[in-house]
């Protein structure tokens, strides 16, 4: 049975560079302005993977123009966790950070575990795949919870 689409939800990783900016744009792609969306990570020491920003383009999504940032960025800039009607964590480390952030709000708080495409392969077709298949993992999780993409 899928939910119905919360009104703000944020995505998590470990550094925003690869699986929350992924899981922000399909977001956006599949159920447009439903759904105010957002994505932030444990740390934002990297900017946003080349091959992220691939194998999202093959689905019509930009993130090329994504920049990383931390739950500590995301709070110096106004923006609180609490305002957030549902936290979706993409890693183990940042859903240990997101527990410890929320544990004194009222907020729905999810863990997904898509797989962590960067040590899979040495060569650019193995990494395309594997990030590929990660996409994938988010974009089927995604109607799972909240059903058909409202996209063309």
């Amino acid at each position: 049975m899928t939910e119905a689409l919360p009104q703000s939800i944020l995505f998590c990783c470990d550094h925003n560079a690869v699986r929350s900016p992924m899981a922000e744009g399909i977001m956006k792609k599949f159920y447009g302005t439903q759904t105010y969306v957002q994505s932030a990570g444990v740390v934002s020491d990297l900017d946003i993977d080349g091959f992220s920003i691939a194998v999202c383009k093959d689905l019509g999504i930009e993130l090329s123009r994504h920049r990383s940032r931390s739950f500590d960025e995301m709070e110096e800039s106004g923006e609180e966790i609490a305002s957030f009607d549902m936290v979706v964590a993409l890693s183990p480390a940042s859903q240990k950070r997101v527990l410890d952030l929320t544990k004194y709000y009222s907020l729905k708080v999810e863990y997904w575990p898509i797989m962590d495409p960067t040590a899979v392969g040495s060569r650019r077709e193995e990494k395309l795949a594997a990030y590929g298949e990660a996409r994938d993992q988010i974009a089927d999780r995604l109607i799972q919870e909240f059903g058909p993409s409202h996209s063309a």
